[in-house]
């Protein structure tokens, strides 16, 4: 079993609350990843995404949560902690908000939360990796002291990997 705590799943901020997932998300969830240009899920197959997501935070202990503005109470994204390219022992931070959303710090503020969370853990270091073409998204990595470790080439392109020791 894990020698790391389990993460806090209820974070809030000034202007941000993140926490769990629920099946009436899955609309909205499926809008944002329609924002990619690609095909838009099924709101059914992202009802199953978000089970394997409450799955996957019951066995690792660590979550992406669903990001609303406090004052509209509106789901604008999700940040969190994932295994993704990296280990349990140190998860990658993952975030992507509505692009009506960008440009206004909600990415930072929110990512700062996860960060603390991901500190009161017990975890000594975690990853972040992102496409070489996404400036606006190193530039919140920049922000939250992330530096750069490598660069690797993927089917997509070239993936930037960074790092960041958390206290």
């Amino acid at each position: 079993m894990s020698t790391y705590e389990t993460m806090p799943f209820h974070l809030g901020t000034e202007r941000l609350i993140l926490r769990p997932w629920a099946e009436s998300d899955a609309a909205d969830f499926s809008a944002l990843l329609a924002e990619r240009g690609k095909e838009t899920p099924t709101v059914e197959r992202i009802r199953t995404a978000i089970e394997e997501l409450l799955t996957a935070t019951e066995t690792t202990g660590i979550a992406l949560l669903p990001i609303e503005r406090r004052d509209e109470g509106d789901f604008i994204g999700y940040c969190g902690l994932i295994i993704g390219r990296s280990s349990a022992e140190e998860p990658e931070i993952a975030y992507e908000l509505f692009q009506r959303a960008h440009g206004r710090g909600y990415a930072t503020e929110a990512a700062r939360a996860v960060l603390d969370a991901a500190a009161a853990t017990g975890r000594k270091r975690i990853w972040a990796t992102v496409g070489a073409w996404n400036a606006p998204s190193l530039r919140v990595l920049e922000k939250l002291g992330f530096e750069r470790d490598h660069v690797s080439t993927e089917d997509n392109g070239e993936v930037v990997w960074l790092t960041r020791s958390l206290p």
